[in-house]
């Protein structure tokens, strides 16, 4: 897909503002209408965007109704496992979380850096690169994240528990969803979750909070004033339905829709179905690459993403580090924004794939590519420990964060990791019964 050029719009509003600065010291008298004029047009412009047709073609291939999704997928196992494997899933369970937490946790200080400013922060500090281990130091360690957790928080040896991150909130608020809705919830019971639970939020999160907020309903929550659907912010909610799921991962691409539906459409749906069903699948598998595989059988066979994931697919055996991804990404996907699911979906199939069974290298290498670099490690992650177990990751990732999650949630501050793996396991016996 080759992206529109987009003019330099920050270029010329600035000069707007500040010619109207200029006139008005001058004496000018029609500075108030010459910018009444510039606003009109922008909003006229606007419009117009919002108002061209789309393709028909490929919006028949990319519904957003559930049943029209489920008729489009290819043939596919659906559920892998008949009854809950207890022990199998409690090693990937808490492989899978903790997992999770680690890769998002050494992505966060470093969010969307270009890669050659990670290089050169490593090089500063006098840390490998790819990082095998948490950062040593953040630049700026005394901001806050979320208004909560300073940067120095998610280094490592500034670390009091997993440092508050979005990546994480949504999982913990996925379970709140089905604890409080039950496992068959549905798109308007997301929406008094978020209304209860969530301050605020970010993008496509945003827009879909403040409109439900001012009234709008959930089914439709999503559309007013939101370019963001198809960004990665349903994607990394995937986590919890596929930990509630284990083995069946139709039913947690069912749960991921009714998620996803509150906030985006189309291919940003489709994210957060695919992995929410790669991570149901990897808990019976036991093989990362096969649950990838296994994810794109519960989302329209013809979609972007599966398109986009397929191409990742056929190119991943050529791709061996952090440099080769990146450069296969930013080809493919010149022009698309660097928060957008499909690239980072690819992404996450990179660093995978070139992984085997190592953890440390698949979200060292994830983070070092940069781009929604916390949430590809995340998910990645989490994958990896729902396919293979606590023995694949290092005690040096977890230890750190003792038995605590920190939280943003409205009167919620901090999850208790054990606490939080044995409500998961509640669930899945709910959905297994």
């Amino acid at each position: 897909m080759s992206y529109p050029k987009i003019p330099d719009f920050a270029f010329y509003a600035n000069l707007l503002t500040e010619y109207s600065r200029l006139k008005h010291e001058n004496g000018s008298q029609d500075v108030d209408a010459a910018l009444l004029a510039a606003e009109e047009g922008l909003k006229a412009a606007l419009e117009h965007l919002k108002n061209l047709p789309e393709c028909p073609e490929l919006a028949a291939r990319e519904p957003d109704d559930l049943a029209a999704i489920q008729a489009l997928r290819p043939d596919g196992p659906r559920r892998l496992w008949k009854e809950l494997d207890a022990d199998t899933y409690a090693d990937r369970l808490q492989a899978a979380f903790l997992g999770r937490i680690a890769g998002c946790t050494l992505g966060a200080p470093v969010e969307f850096w270009p890669v050659s400013e990670m290089e050169d922060w490593a090089a500063y500090i006098g840390q490998e690169f790819p990082p095998r281990d948490y950062w040593l130091k953040a630049k700026k360690p005394s901001d806050l994240r979320y208004h909560m957790s300073p940067y120095s928080a998610y280094t490592r040896d500034g670390m009091d528990g997993a440092p508050v991150d979005d990546d994480i909130t949504y999982t913990q608020l996925g379970l709140l969803i089905m604890e409080e809705h039950g496992i068959n919830f549905t798109v308007d019971d997301v929406g008094h979750a978020w209304k209860k639970y969530l301050p605020y939020a970010c993008t496509a999160e945003e827009v879909a909070l403040d409109n439900l907020n001012a009234g709008v309903p959930a089914r439709e929550a999503a559309i007013p004033n939101n370019p963001y659907v198809q960004w990665i912010g349903a994607d990394i909610r995937s986590d919890p339905f596929g930990y509630a799921a284990p083995g069946w991962p139709e039913k947690a691409a069912q749960m991921a829709y009714e998620d996803a539906y509150v906030s985006h459409r189309r291919n940003g749906i489709y994210g957060e179905m695919y992995f929410s069903a790669v991570i149901a699948a990897a808990f019976a598998t036991g093989d990362a690459m096969e649950a990838l595989r296994l994810g794109l059988t519960e989302i329209p066979a013809d979609c972007t993403l599966a398109r986009d994931i397929a191409w990742a697919f056929d190119l991943a055996p050529s791709i061996h580090d952090y440099k080769a991804a990146r450069a296969a990404v930013d080809e493919r996907f010149a022009g698309m924004s660097g928060v957008h699911t499909n690239l980072n979906a690819c992404l996450t199939i990179f660093g995978i794939a070139m992984s085997g069974r190592d953890f440390t290298r698949c979200i060292s290498q994830l983070v070092a590519m940069g781009q929604d670099n916390d949430c590809t490690a995340a998910t990645a992650g989490s994958i990896m420990g729902a396919a293979y177990g606590m023995d694949i990751i290092q005690p040096h990732w977890y230890r750190p964060f003792g038995n605590k999650t920190l939280s943003y949630l409205k009167g919620i501050p901090e999850f208790a990791i054990d606490d939080t793996l044995a409500r998961f396991t509640k669930l899945a016996r709910q959905v297994f019964a």
